[in-house]
């Protein structure tokens, strides 16, 4: 660049042009910054004394300035030249800001520098509870917490386990929190081989704003020590039952955990709820016209009995810790019982306080089952399930169980990128479905962890819901496999206030496979194994074939030879395939496939 012009820092100018020529060459992506900076450089009339003042022209900043320092001094070295010293004011009068407006007479205002925020750990996250857990010990103690003592103390406070990671793939715990604790010098970490932990008095103070935070009408926050807290603690909740039964327990309350120690005799169920005889369908295989039962209900008056979650032993977290969700449920002061369900993961029931109440009244058992019932799938699962067909016979099984709110809990859990960009349309169809043409409750979780959380809250829910108000039960001695849905039905659209419940053996009794399936049942649940056949499309093809016999019929009169295969292949989309709505039209591709199984029989 030319420099033919005077300027009053020709040595500054000089360098900032070689660098603009070096930039150019590299083809770099500062050309246009120093370009700019050379310009409001050779354009200003005012000599500078230090490189450091050029920070007021436009395109110069710290690091430009501070090369051209270090360049300044080595000049200074190289020619025996003293270096100026750094002006403690670089504002210069009489020059322009780097706008070019004309407020060059005014001092620019110093910069305010941003006051440092305190650090606050987000509510029950590791380092909060961490940080509560060290604030029971005296303050200035020396002998800290093991990470066994404070883990016991921290847990309650935090929604994340401390022990086990909230995915089998994940090795990262709430506990990993501590190092940032102490980075952050929260925390004074001592000790070997066993460590132990203290509160710095940083620390210290966040757990007071913690605290003030909690209880904000107290004057002068202060942390409860341990001693204080566990008084507390004594004094403000009852004894409760410990998890492996000892231990005091409240009278008032039978524990649930000791309940899966009773004789789970589930085979007796079965029999429970008859099946009608044949009799009762017509030599087409149409149903006969059903007689509803007329009955009287038992009621269970308020205060007669308790809320309890029932969970499936087979519900379990991994292979090797098969008691993770037990008892994390167990720690938020949920004890559910556990048995091998016939349906679904878990349920409620209302047991009875007199074990007894019920068999005196003629029904089975103490427990009533409540129109809540959970399915839950790991995304994995989910997707294994759409692939073997699991997942819709298991919705068509909820579907019969009567129960009227389902809730099916996806949990999100990490899988490799790959399988999960390819199976993603397959797994948001299922779950739209699931949503829109089963009317199921969809909940999606990121973890178990989670999940635990939901049924926690669930039960807390259920509990206020149902102990305060009457339940009426429908005597097993008037339903069959036939009658209940029919039944269910036609007693929710006449009294659509009123909610009428089933024993538990009956409800394992109806949900058990073997029981409830009818020759209709079989033939959708075997024409919904051909792909694209939905239970809609399914029941149409029933409807107009009654039995697999007569369908079977209806391709051997198609006739053989090439017209009959064609025939085949186009008999059913030919009567099916101008229905109204279209989730129920069977297409000219799914006859060809339904006419592959059942046209070679």
């Amino acid at each position: 660049m030319p420099t033919e012009e005077p300027c009053a820092n020709p040595l500054l100018l000089g360098w900032v042009e070689e660098w603009v020529d070096q930039a150019r060459e590299r083809n770099s992506k500062g050309f246009t910054t120093y370009r700019k900076a050379y310009a409001a450089l050779k354009a200003c009339p005012v000599t500078f004394q230090h490189p450091s003042q050029l920070q007021q022209l436009k395109g110069f900043g710290t690091k430009l300035c501070d090369r051209l320092t270090e360049q300044l001094k080595k000049h200074c070295r190289e020619n025996g030249l003293p270096m100026p010293k750094r002006p403690r004011r670089s504002i210069i009068p009489g020059l322009a800001n780097e706008d070019g407006d004309e407020q060059g007479n005014e001092e620019r205002p110093p910069k305010r520098q941003r006051k440092a925020r305190p650090y606050v750990p987000t509510l029950r996250s590791g380092p909060y509870a961490l940080i509560l857990g060290l604030a029971t010990l005296d303050e200035g103690t020396r002998n800290g917490m093991t990470k066994a003592q404070l883990i016991e103390v921290a847990q309650p406070h935090c929604d994340a386990s401390f022990t086990t990671p909230p995915d089998p793939r994940s090795f990262y715990t709430a506990w990993n929190s501590m190092k940032s604790l102490v980075d952050k010098d929260m925390v004074d970490e001592r000790g070997r081989p066993t460590r132990r932990y203290t509160l710095t008095d940083e620390g210290w103070e966040v757990a007071r704003r913690i605290q003030q935070t909690l209880n904000p009408g107290q004057p002068g926050p202060a942390v409860p020590t341990l001693s204080a807290q566990s008084s507390q603690a004594a004094q403000a909740d009852p004894p409760r039952r410990t998890l492996d039964g000892a231990g005091p327990q409240r009278a008032d309350r039978s524990p649930s955990l000791e309940m899966q120690d009773r004789p789970e005799e589930t085979e007796s169920f079965l029999d429970v709820v008859a099946n009608e005889d044949s009799s009762s369908s017509s030599s087409s295989g149409d149903p006969k016209p059903l007689e509803l039962p007329k009955f009287r209900p038992i009621r269970l008056a308020p205060g007669s009995f308790e809320v309890h979650l029932v969970l499936d032993v087979r519900e379990v977290r991994a292979k090797t810790d098969r008691d993770y969700i037990q008892n994390e449920l167990a720690k938020k002061g949920v004890n559910p019982t556990m048995r091998a369900l016939e349906l679904g993961d878990a349920l409620w029931v209302a047991r009875c306080k007199d074990a007894n109440f019920l068999s005196r009244l003629g029904a089975e058992g103490d427990e009533v089952v409540l129109d809540y019932i959970v399915e839950r799938k790991r995304l994995d699962d989910l997707i294994g399930s759409v692939k073997d067909g699991r997942f819709h016979e298991q919705k068509f099984r909820l579907k019969r169980s009567g129960i009227k709110n389902v809730v099916y809990i996806v949990e999100e859990i990490s899988m490799a990128s790959e399988v999960l960009d390819r199976r993603a349309e397959m797994v948001q169809s299922s779950i739209a479905s699931t949503q829109v043409v089963n009317d199921f409750f969809v909940k999606k979780t990121q973890k178990i962890d989670d999940t635990i959380r939901y049924l926690t809250r669930m039960t807390m829910l259920l509990k206020k819901q149902y102990e305060d108000k009457s339940l009426l039960v429908i005597p097993a001695e008037v339903l069959t496999a036939q009658n209940f849905l029919p039944l269910v039905e036609h007693l929710r659209a006449e009294e659509p206030t009123t909610d009428y419940h089933i024993t538990y053996p009956a409800f394992a009794s109806l949900a058990s496979k073997s029981d409830l399936m009818t020759l209709r049942d079989v033939f959708i649940k075997t024409l919904m194994c051909t792909k694209e056949v939905t239970g809609a499309r399914a029941m149409e093809i029933q409807k107009r074939w009654k039995t697999p016999f007569e369908l079977v019929k209806a391709y051997e009169a198609c006739g053989s030879g090439e017209g009959g295969r064609k025939r085949r292949e186009e008999l059913i989309s030919g009567q099916l395939g101008n229905l109204i709505p279209s989730k129920r039209r069977v297409t000219k591709s799914m006859s060809m496939k339904i006419a592959e199984v059942w046209g070679v029989l």
